[in-house]
């Protein structure tokens, strides 16, 4: 079987190295509807773009990559601003709360497990459900505007972009496989930032905090299936996205 870094055309890499952001990586290559694949050098997901250098830029340019949808909440894009005039910036607002909730339970004195932090994580992919749903949707508007190359991101780009990839997966057709595969990768890829961002917190406690565990998506997908039986459903129901809009993303981000 093969995985995420593995599915890919000979000439493509799925991951795309940046000295100034982690993360970054090209959905291209996943089969969708009707056997069609996801074209390369379209699709990118990223952690965020504050830090690029010139040459990143430079790669960025040659990929053609000109806008970006931005997922971060209103503190972390302010702290961690960029205006690259090559990329026309989306802001798709969802507020963190995990940090700032594990930050709260600290200085107030009380240990963070591994579990809390976890059960943290998992009220977080709740809440892309219950309450950011409208920020998603504009997510599909703006990929069905036109098909320039776009990258969305976060700040790390494992969490709202993980929940944001595997709704525009879905909707192209890709299996529930082969979505959490692409999921997972952020396990290989993103940078961690240090131990010291959160003060006194146990190594496992930073594990469940900075990766990925296939209970966090399904924290997602299981409050969408209580709520509206599928994520099909859900796509069409609270997103939008009906089947004109999944026929016009395939038309977009489908190979022939």
């Amino acid at each position: 079987m093969a995985t995420g870094l593995e599915a890919q055309a000979p000439h493509f890499s799925r991951p795309i190295a940046l000295e100034g952001a982690s993360n970054f990586r090209d959905l291209g290559g996943y089969q969708g509807k009707d056997g069609r694949h996801l074209q390369w050098r379209k699709l990118y997901r990223s952690a965020h773009l504050a830090h690029l250098t010139q040459d990143d830029l430079d790669q960025l340019k040659t990929l053609g990559v000109s806008r970006s949808a931005d997922f971060r909440g209103l503190g972390e894009s302010a702290h961690l601003a960029y205006n690259w005039p090559q990329l026309s910036r989306h802001a798709l607002i969802v507020e963190p709360t995990v940090v700032q909730r594990a930050q709260s339970m600290l200085e107030k004195g009380q240990d963070l497990t591994a579990g809390d932090t976890v059960e943290l994580m998992h009220d977080t992919y709740r809440s892309f459900v219950n309450v950011y749903g409208q920020r998603f949707a504009e997510f599909f508007t703006l990929l069905q505007s036109n098909d320039e190359p776009l990258v969305f991101h976060c700040t790390a780009g494992k969490d709202r972009t993980g929940w944001a990839a595997a709704l525009l997966l879905t909707a192209l057709g890709v299996d529930e496989e082969q979505i959490m595969d692409d999921y997972l990768l952020t396990n290989q890829l993103f940078r961690r930032p240090p131990a010291s961002m959160l003060g006194q917190i146990s190594e496992e406690a930073l594990d469940a905090l900075w990766r990925v565990q296939p209970s966090y998506l399904m924290a997602s997908v299981d409050t969408v299936r209580n709520q509206y039986d599928s994520l099909d459903s859900y796509l069409t129901q609270a997103l939008g996205v009906d089947r004109t809009a999944r026929e016009r993303l395939a038309d977009l981000y489908l190979s022939e």
